[in-house]
């Protein structure tokens, strides 16, 4: 059961100035040092509008700012609620910048190549022999190819596991998001075809446990090189089915295919 988060009757009034924007960096510190716990329903509008002596309408900007950014969620007829997930955070700032940017897919695959790379090397160093042997156990799952829905989740699994065995938060976040760009694209580009799909996500397989068994070696180098060489082929597969090159007509470098996938995602992300 949610419960209602700080002490409503406490005086935070602030000068002038950018009101709002002043009231969105409050309550983000307070969110963030937990003075606002995570799954809490934020003050009331009228409460938060006491606290800080403004008007209804400047504390409804400030949480509408705060939802953006993945802090808030409003729920008409409820109410507001921390919603403060790294992940969701983290997808929401990437989606934005990719948007912002008109940044196309060979740049975000490339940037999560850079980062799985990075994974790999601490992976090597820190991961447990029990925690290869779970990358290698996912990776033998798609050993074979039958359709689409059966193979998405043990796709993305084998993805997140590399970076979540590297042991380091940020890293693994960043990841996660990204990894499930990739594989929306993926899905996307096989336009729903059983053989493309068998042929984008199958044909990956040996590079899979090629990164696997690099791992095993704690060889820094022979890991580095097996998931270059994992996303080098990644990119080349998603980007060379038929449906990536009637889209690439319109669409050369996926900017706009890229930012409806993100747009999608951060509606759910919103919600």
């Amino acid at each position: 059961m949610s419960h209602d988060a700080g002490d409503g009757g406490s005086d935070r009034r602030i000068g002038r100035g950018r009101i709002a924007d002043r009231i969105v960096d409050d309550l983000r510190e307070r969110i963030l040092s937990g003075e606002l716990p995570n799954a809490s329903r934020l003050p009331a509008e009228r409460e938060l509008a006491e606290q800080y002596g403004v008007s209804g309408a400047t504390v409804r900007e400030a949480i509408r700012v705060l939802a953006t950014v993945g802090l808030v969620s409003v729920q008409h007829g409820t109410g507001s609620f921390i919603t403060a997930e790294s992940d969701t955070m983290i997808g929401m700032s990437i989606a934005s910048v990719v948007r912002l940017e008109g940044l196309g897919a060979t740049e975000v695959l490339g940037v999560l190549g850079a980062l799985n790379r990075h994974a790999a090397q601490l992976a090597v160093r820190e991961a447990t022999d029990a925690e290869i042997d779970s990358l290698g156990e996912t990776a033998e799952k798609l050993a074979v190819v039958n359709n689409t829905d059966g193979t998405i989740e043990d796709l993305r699994t084998f993805m997140r596991r590399l970076s979540e065995i590297s042991h380091n938060a940020l890293l693994a976040s960043l990841c996660r998001y990204l990894v499930d760009v990739q594989v929306e694209l993926a899905v996307k580009m096989s336009g729903g075809r059983v053989a493309e799909w068998r042929r984008v996500a199958g044909g990956l397989q040996a590079d899979r446990l090629a990164v696997v068994a690099a791992l095993k070696s704690r060889s820094v180098e022979r890991a580095v090189e097996a998931v270059d060489a994992h996303t080098a082929h990644a990119v080349n597969l998603i980007l060379s089915t038929p449906q990536a090159k009637k889209i690439q007509v319109s669409d050369p470098g996926f900017a706009h295919l890229l930012a409806g996938l993100l747009n999608t995602k951060l509606g759910s992300a919103a919600r």
